[in-house]
């Protein structure tokens, strides 16, 4: 296996490296030049102080001596990192965006709830995206499509009215779906599938009483089908029960699926310890099976989801007292929930129901990945959760540097290198992400270690991180000395390889 990874390394360097410039004196020039930095790359083991030389937006050289360049970035004391990659945001926007570039992120993917059809994602950001960004076949979505009278594409996409056929939008979320419902949304999966998604979103506890057994199992079939990931935000009864997570790792282990579990420690809560215990043996059994956490300890949802339906102070072990409204940080009442719930059902609101200890348990694992679950930022009148801010920035200032909780390249590895070991059999686009090598994609942080931090809280939530001096996507500088540079748009809608035009 290590002896195909190096061919495949050879064969995409030697296909990707670019024609070098050279001066009048026959030395190799570059684009640009990154120096001076301690380079750092979680699959080589590279950490050493080197100059990164990058041509056409690839790294085509990392070298121990200077290098001739066009243009130098100057990195002492800095580190030079493979592009930060979130797969579970949802804020395809341009603020949000921002956000997460001064957070280290040059990838950002929707994946947990995903979109159908795949071709509307990220209309806020088409042709104007700082960073890349890609979405997962929403089984959502679909379901939406096949069971009601509405469409919607994503979460942000505004919801339309198609036909007359008296099917409520709720059907999608309580209804279980009849065997020629499940034919169907399995055709509109494959359809989004066969145009490039990333896998297939789950969204599963928003949809607890609707998705029997039947239509789980095609789904997990289909992603076994396909040989794509399936991202599952699994059932969740009484805080802590992990009936859930059995559910979904039985039904990998049948199918040969693989599967991520989103936001570990927001379903397994007291359970961290037991539900990653369940995932580690489920590797070792030889399931293909992943995990992801958020460095913050609240939820954020919208308040008309399904989970409020069922008895949420007993499964989240909180009462009204612990969730805010979002917008305004205003604490709920019994009275203003019920009563917002009913009015605005689409209210992002923030429910506190973890404990750092269960966090940071996680968040310190070496095999679980960074995400940040980002809800949407679009402006910055109206607040946010600040997990789609500053979580990344979080592990490296509070884990890595104040607590010590975390080594630098372990911290690495589960933002760059896992992401991209996750994505890459379905997506090939990543073998070339999440590496610092040559032939790889100049997806490049730059950041000082002294310095980076989360700024962002729940009550002063737009307040970017700071300490990346420097991004780089697809070769293209997008943040310079710490500022986003104006009108550079190098991001890209990523997609898997299309198996049909």
């Amino acid at each position: 296996m290590i002896q195909m990874r190096s061919i495949l390394i050879c064969i995409v360097t030697l296909f990707s490296m670019p024609v070098l410039a050279q001066t009048a004196g026959g030395e190799i020039q570059y684009e640009i030049v990154i120096e001076n930095g301690r380079a750092m790359d979680p699959e080589s083991g590279l950490n050493a102080i080197r100059h990164i030389g990058i041509n056409d937006g690839t790294i085509a050289a990392i070298s121990k001596t200077p290098l001739l360049g066009r243009r130098k970035i100057e990195a002492k004391d800095h580190i030079v990192a493979p592009g930060f990659i979130d797969i579970h945001s949802h804020s395809p926007t341009p603020l949000g965006l921002s956000y997460q570039a001064r957070d280290g992120v040059t990838t950002t993917l929707e994946l947990e709830a995903g979109a159908y059809p795949l071709n509307k994602y990220g209309a806020l950001i088409r042709d104007r995206a700082i960073i890349n960004y890609g979405a997962s076949a929403g089984s959502l979505n679909a379901r939406i499509a096949v069971m009601t009278d509405y469409r919607q594409a994503y979460l942000l996409d505004p919801m339309t009215k198609a036909t007359n056929s008296g099917k409520d939008f709720k059907r999608a979320f309580v209804t279980p779906g009849t065997a020629n419902d499940i034919g169907e949304i399995k055709e509109r999966l494959t359809e989004a599938l066969d145009k490039g998604a990333i896998g297939i979103g789950v969204p599963l506890d928003y949809m607890n009483i609707a998705v029997k057994r039947p239509e789980l199992k095609m789904l997990f079939e289909l992603g076994g089908a396909y040989q794509v990931p399936l991202f599952i935000h699994v059932r969740r009864g009484i805080a802590g029960d992990p009936s859930g997570l059995d559910e979904v790792l039985m039904l990998a282990k049948e199918t040969e699926a693989r599967i991520l579990i989103c936001h570990l420690s927001h379903s397994a809560m007291q359970n961290t310890q037991l539900f990653l215990e369940k995932i580690r043996q489920a590797r070792a059994a030889g399931a293909d099976i992943w995990a992801e956490v958020l460095p913050y300890n609240a939820g954020s949802v919208q308040i008309g989801a399904a989970v409020f339906d069922r008895d949420w102070r007993k499964i989240f072990n909180i009462d009204y007292k612990d969730v805010q409204l979002a917008s305004t940080g205003e604490w709920f009442t019994k009275e203003s929930f019920e009563r917002t719930r009913k009015e605005n059902p689409g209210a992002e609101i923030i429910h506190h129901y973890l404990k750092e200890e269960w966090t940071k348990y996680l968040a310190t694992a070496p095999d679980v990945i960074i995400s940040s679950d980002g809800l949407p930022a679009l402006t910055t009148d109206k607040k946010i959760p600040p997990q789609g801010v500053g979580s990344f920035s979080k592990i490296l200032g509070q884990y890595v540097r104040e607590e010590q909780a975390l080594d630098m390249m372990t911290a690495l590895s589960k933002m760059t290198l896992q992401p991209a070991q996750l994505l890459e059999k379905a997506a090939p686009i990543f073998r070339l992400k999440g590496r610092l090598q040559i032939g790889m994609d100049a997806d490049i942080t730059v950041f000082d270690p002294k310095t980076i931090r989360a700024n962002t809280t729940y009550l002063d939530p737009h307040q970017a991180s700071s300490g990346v001096s420097y991004l780089l996507v697809d070769g293209e500088v997008v943040i310079e000395n710490g500022a986003i540079k104006p009108a550079t748009f190098p991001g890209q809608f990523l997609r898997a390889s299309p198996r049909k035009n």
